[in-house]
């Protein structure tokens, strides 16, 4: 006979020792009292906890047999706007915030991520593109919206998961709350959301498809949702970059913004780059630029002749989403022959994977992906560790590299490759942010390292050049 669950809760030493054995969240063991059952994924570390059953385990239930057991019924709980409902048919209810959804909302890869601060930067990161956020930072919203913090004009992210309720905002840049800039963006949020037991799910199974429901009418329609979230192909084989790119070549010249100044301009430029947009964040452009370099930034689908006839110094390639594979079908060739002209190139992120395609190497999906501004990386010429900002669910995958390009960079985390260079080529990449805005500054040094290899090419082009006219 099956014992009560409240009973199965204490004979494992409580909620708190529940939720370690299961390798959940105390909501979820809740959840388990709050439905009279547990879901028969945690059958296993319950039994092993407890020397019970799966007899003592079997509770009756209206769900068909076979059919998977959600974290939560599908009666809409007292009080809950919103539900986020996972592939494998997990439901995550809360209180919807932001713009409200049809009977079928926005739908993406679940992922998390860690950064502490700058949740506006983060929606807005194009890099987003596809997916749904789940902030691990449990205040989001506490310090509103502003003009200046944008990386991009609208936001990314498909959604964002958070774990307590919108407040108003507290400070004194805000001139909106998060609340009105999602609404008036189109974009949904959940509040309520046990966010350590999603992330423990994401870390330990992988970045689900999932699907968000905020319905004006708080009508649900569970089965449809459930459909929408398994039949979604996710990321891999999907390029992205051509949905966030600039449609059009444009000039920029706005620097980083200093307190309290604000953002500068740029009146004199040593150096002309032409940074490819894959789904470029601004504050890259505008360390491009305190940086000493006039920035033209050119569309994600630009051809060879395109970047070089405005015969820069310098190629940058930016930050982006999808699969480097898919975008890489159009891009590889490209920026091949812009390799073979010897132009000096710096890629980040996207822009790294895709230059590492273009040396011959390969790249993968990662598990739960490295999105936060914590992530440890080291750098091996100088044995340094820098913590650094990052965003990818993809990776190069080191031992694909040829012998004319070299692993520079490692995390710390996973000894997943984080950097490369060319042995033979004026090229270099890494898979992190630099521009660290969010996040630490570390990494600002390797705008420099771009400058110098520039300078250093033109200085070997000159000499080649007066070598050339005395003979």
């Amino acid at each position: 006979m099956p014992i009560p669950v409240d009973r199965i809760i204490e004979r494992m030493g409580g909620p708190d020792v529940a939720a370690r054995a299961a390798g959940v969240g105390t909501e979820a063991v809740r959840k388990w009292r709050q439905h009279g059952a547990i879901p028969s994924r945690h059958w296993a570390a319950v039994i092993a906890a407890t020397g019970l059953t799966m007899a003592d385990l079997q509770t009756t239930s209206s769900h068909p047999e076979g059919a998977p057991m959600p974290d939560a019924t599908d009666v809409v709980p007292t009080g809950a706007t919103a539900a986020l409902v996972l592939a494998d048919g997990t439901i995550f209810w809360g209180v919807g915030f932001g713009a409200h959804t049809q009977p079928t909302g926005p739908v993406g890869e679940v992922c998390f991520c860690t950064s502490m601060t700058g949740y506006q930067e983060t929606l807005t990161d194009p890099s987003f593109a596809g997916q749904i956020i789940t902030f691990t930072f449990p205040h989001i919203g506490n310090v509103g919206t502003n003009n200046s913090d944008l990386e991009a004009t609208t936001i990314a992210a498909r959604g964002l998961v958070v774990q307590q309720d919108i407040t108003e905002p507290s400070n004194w840049r805000s001139v909106q709350t998060l609340q009105d800039w999602l609404r008036t963006q189109g974009v949904t949020g959940i509040a309520g959301i046990d966010t350590r037991a999603l992330t423990i799910r994401i870390r330990e199974h992988g970045a689900p498809a999932g699907v968000l429901a905020f319905p004006a009418n708080g009508r649900f329609d569970v089965g449809a949702l459930r459909a929408q979230a398994a039949k979604w192909p996710g990321l891999e084989g999907m390029d992205l970059a051509k949905q966030v790119t600039c449609r059009q070549s444009y000039q920029w010249n706005e620097t980083k913004w200093v307190w309290p100044d604000g953002a500068g301009r740029q009146r004199a430029a040593d150096y002309h780059v032409v940074a490819v947009d894959y789904g470029a964040k601004l504050n890259i452009l505008r360390c491009l630029a305190s940086a000493g370099c006039r920035v033209t930034v050119v569309p994600a689908t630009a051809s060879a002749d395109d970047i070089l006839r405005h015969t820069p110094d310098g190629v940058f390639l930016s930050n982006g989403p999808g699969d480097p594979a898919a975008t890489g079908a159009y891009a590889v060739p490209v920026l091949r022959q812009v390799l073979d002209r010897g132009v000096p190139i710096f890629g980040i992120c996207l822009g790294h994977q895709l230059l590492a395609l273009a040396l011959g190497g390969q790249t993968y999906k990662l598990r739960r992906g490295h999105r936060g501004a914590n992530q440890p990386v080291k750098d091996l010429a100088t044995g340094k560790v820098a913590i650094t900002s990052q965003n990818h669910g993809f990776a190069v995958d080191a031992a694909s590299l040829p012998a004319s390009a070299k692993v520079t960079h490692v995390s710390l985390f996973d000894g997943s490759n984080e950097g490369i260079a060319s042995t033979d080529r004026p090229a270099f990449s890494v898979q992190y942010h630099p521009e660290a805005s969010p996040g630490p500054s570390d990494s600002h040094y390797l705008f420099q390292r771009f400058i110098a290899m520039m300078s250093d090419v033109r200085r070997q082009n000159a000499t080649v050049a007066t070598e050339r006219f005395i003979q």
